[in-house]
């Protein structure tokens, strides 16, 4: 059995991604939560012999860390999931896309943290410069995915991939903080959100009501 060890669920992209690419790909697993208000939460994943992040993904004892690595793992380890799209050219610009997700995008990271229970449409309103010139490179890069693979499918290359659930928390964001889009990039959002897993997670993470200060840079702490 496979075990997927993350965080908060309205918190924590990186989780997000693991998780909802197994879900996806119909990989058969466990999920434990570690949530990251745990004063335990470091010593837990240690435990692993992972550094203090999640995901971290344990098969039969051997643990593998950091999204990227989980996703090369299970493309190799279920190569029938179409984890990564079938032609050998789209294949590299996914990973392409995905290595820019998970290297880049600085300004839009600080600006719109994820918080999937939130509606903060006054933020997205309100962008500083460069979380703007993120959300342009987003919207170019989607466009011309959807608009490469128009008629094969709502994703970025016509079916789901890992390319999606790396870019599901961004949607995400969007979603939260009201960004606007064009419509073509509106259609995927809705996709990816419209998703079971993906409704599964969202439904999860407002349910938690796990209040962490420093992941609410817009709002104070309840009462």
């Amino acid at each position: 059995m496979l075990t997927l060890y993350i965080g908060n669920r309205n918190y924590s992209s990186w989780s997000l991604r693991a998780w909802l690419l197994m879900r996806q790909a119909g990989i058969d697993f466990e999920d434990r939560m570690v949530r990251f208000s745990d004063p335990e939460f470091a010593a837990t994943i240690a435990r692993l012999g992972a550094p203090p992040r999640v995901p971290v993904l344990v098969d039969d004892g051997f643990v593998i860390w950091d999204s990227m690595a989980i996703t090369e793992y299970l493309a190799e380890r279920f190569p029938q999931a179409g984890i990564w799209p079938a032609e050998k050219r789209w294949r590299a610009r996914a990973r392409s896309i995905c290595a820019e997700m998970h290297a880049g995008f600085p300004a839009l990271r600080q600006a719109l943290p994820m918080n999937i229970e939130a509606h903060l449409p006054q933020v997205g309103a309100s962008l500083s410069a460069g979380a703007a010139r993120d959300v342009e490179r987003l919207v170019a890069m989607w466009g011309e995915l959807r608009g490469a693979h128009a008629g094969t499918g709502r994703f970025l290359f016509g079916s789901f991939s890992a390319a999606d659930a790396c870019y599901a928390p961004v949607v995400s964001r969007f979603a939260t903080y009201g960004v606007g889009v064009p419509a073509p990039i509106r259609d995927y959002m809705e996709a990816v959100l419209d998703l079971a897993a993906m409704r599964e997670w969202c439904d999860a993470a407002r349910g938690e009501h796990d209040f962490l200060l420093d992941e609410e840079p817009y709002r104070q702490a309840p009462d």
